[in-house]
């Protein structure tokens, strides 16, 4: 019950002053974070590669390509991320995607802009949100991939385009797939709209980058409609 009324009560503001993962009462000095969480949340800014997210060696070591994405390289240019995929990022990850999250949106969102800010080399031409097929929106309410999408959009005056890329099929969920099917689960499952994104590069964005499957097709697509490239911004990077 108390999560319940926790979260109620943050959508209506009534948890001013504290902190948004635990709720406990929280000082300044970390912005809407306690202390704790804000440790527990801070990025992840090297030891990493910069195209899948694997992470090797030490946070200070610098980016740079791992073998695997030297070998086959990923159907994307850049990957943009803020962290690992477990503790505190994980549950509110999970709460914002399967327990009707919104109050968590702009904290989320934060996440994203200062990930992309971070190495953001170029600016896309476009923004394009990972697609849900339509019973799967209307069953959770909204496309967490478009929300996270909005205040980059907005903040650097990018073009948003929630219909560029849609879902043709509805597909078993990734997460109840074996890893070594997925990618046969999600094949074909895209349409990408080629006036809206031939010759334009475009960040794509979703949540979680797992075995890679989804947003290698969704690129894919992308491109096959004439993208010029493709960048990935997720929030977490899901690793063994």
């Amino acid at each position: 019950m108390r999560p319940l009324i926790r979260r109620l009560t943050a959508r209506l503001g009534l948890l001013q002053g504290r902190c948004p993962v635990c709720g406990v009462l929280r000082g300044t000095d970390h912005g809407p974070l306690c202390p704790a969480c804000a440790r527990d949340l801070r990025p992840r800014t090297g030891g990493y590669c910069p195209r899948c997210g694997l992470f090797f060696g030490a946070e200070t070591d610098e980016a740079h390509l791992c073998s695997d994405c030297r070998l086959h390289p990923r159907p994307w240019d850049r990957l943009h991320f803020h962290g690992r995929h477990d503790g505190a990022l994980r549950e509110l990850i999970l709460a914002y995607k399967f327990s009707g999250g919104l109050h968590l949106s702009r904290l989320l969102q934060d996440m994203a802009l200062a990930a992309f800010e971070r190495h953001n080399e170029s600016r896309p031409d476009l923004i394009v949100p990972v697609p849900l097929h339509r019973r799967r929106l209307l069953w959770r309410g909204y496309n967490q991939s478009l929300e996270l999408a909005r205040r980059i959009a907005t903040r650097h005056n990018i073009p948003l385009d929630a219909r560029a890329l849609v879902r043709t099929r509805n597909t078993v969920p990734q997460t109840r797939v074996e890893a070594g099917e997925r990618r046969r689960n999600i094949r074909d499952a895209f349409r990408a709209d080629a006036a809206s994104v031939a010759g334009k590069s475009v960040l794509l964005v979703d949540d979680v980058l797992t075995t890679g499957a989804t947003l290698e097709e969704c690129a894919k697509t992308l491109h096959k409609a004439g993208s010029s490239a493709v960048d990935i911004l997720i929030l977490s990077v899901a690793q063994e």
